[in-house]
């Protein structure tokens, strides 16, 4: 995953929110970081994401909501 994948799918899934749950909210999975944290450390965007998913509880289809054709089509 990009960092720019990551930061598309913070939006699609979150909306305005991504950018206060990435500062705000602590991930266990990730060491107790937030994710702007664990990236700042040079941690992989996609176990930042996948720790993401696992804390929110969000279903398989979201987290690999990038991966998906209509997802990258409709991004063009």
């Amino acid at each position: 995953m990009k960092h720019s994948e990551f930061w598309a799918a913070m939006e699609d899934t979150f909306g305005r929110y991504a950018g206060s749950l990435a500062q705000d909210l602590v991930l266990a999975p990730l060491n107790g970081r937030t994710a702007n944290e664990a990236l700042a450390d040079g941690e992989n965007p996609d176990r930042v994401w996948a720790a993401i998913c696992v804390v929110n509880e969000l279903p398989e289809s979201v987290r690999w909501h990038h991966r998906t054709a209509d997802h990258k089509t409709k991004r063009r």
